[in-house]
């Protein structure tokens, strides 16, 4: 049986005296959608960070591939196959749709960046960019200014770029947050054909998304994992009832 694309054993964060991240425990298989869910608080950020590269761990590893890479910077993660979208953006609203795209292509590939006016010519550059933009959906925009976007085709734009390095797996955090109901279900359907297509690790509040998409589910709770599995096990779970029962009463 072949090992999980990323494996978790053991990672752990702290801030002072909180525990952001506690001893936890994650495998994700090649070609699932896997959701974490948990509370506000219960360390989702702090995780897809940690696996991200942007925030280093206090003890435990992390293998992606088969290869671990716990001690390694941000973009040699990104280099390895492993992307994340939705942080805080870094677009170039200035520029077109496909040159913020096209710069990504150039990053990916390692590349120094030059002069932007590189990556407007460069067939290399701007076939692949122009690819991500037909399978986010914004084709039809690539021209455009991106300032003149929605914030959801902005979210779209986000995920291009992800997807320009060509990765073998995404790490995408709230990607339908502030999102309206059209613009969330557009969103809802490019995630579910990218499914097909490649790993995914989502994190979203989402819950009405995340049963419609996760293959399986991981729920924190304190910087601690209580359940992991199916989403019928995860609907069926007390303990996770509980959390999110606890969550809504403490805010009621």
């Amino acid at each position: 049986m072949n090992e999980p694309l990323l494996q978790v054993e053991r990672l752990a964060k702290r801030f002072g005296g909180i525990v952001a991240t506690d001893d936890i425990a994650l495998n994700i298989e090649a070609g699932e959608l896997h959701a974490v869910i948990g509370p506000n608080g219960a360390g989702k950020t702090t995780l897809i960070a940690q696996l991200s590269g942007q925030l280093r761990a206090d003890s435990g590893r992390i293998r992606f591939g088969g290869e671990d890479i716990t001690p390694l910077p941000m973009y040699k993660r990104s280099r390895l196959g492993l992307a994340r979208s939705f942080q805080i953006t870094s677009l170039f609203l200035d520029l077109s749709v496909l040159d913020n795209v096209a710069l990504a292509v150039q990053a990916h590939a390692g590349h120094s960046f030059h002069f932007w006016r590189d990556a407007r010519g460069e067939k290399e550059l701007r076939e692949p960019a122009r690819a991500a933009l037909e399978r986010v959906g914004l084709g039809s925009r690539a021209a455009l200014p991106a300032s003149s976007l929605s914030y959801g085709e902005h979210r779209q734009l986000e995920l291009a770029m992800a997807l320009a390095g060509k990765p073998r797996m995404l790490l995408l955090d709230e990607p339908m947050a502030g999102l309206g109901p059209e613009e969330s279900a557009a969103m809802l359907e490019m995630l579910r054909g990218l499914k097909h297509e490649l790993t995914i690790l989502l994190v979203e509040h989402d819950m009405e998304a995340v049963f419609a998409l996760a293959d399986r589910i991981t729920v924190l709770v304190y910087g601690r994992v209580i359940a992991t599995g199916g989403p019928d096990d995860i609907r069926a779970n007390a303990e996770v009832r509980q959390a999110y029962l606890g969550e809504e009463a403490a805010h009621g």
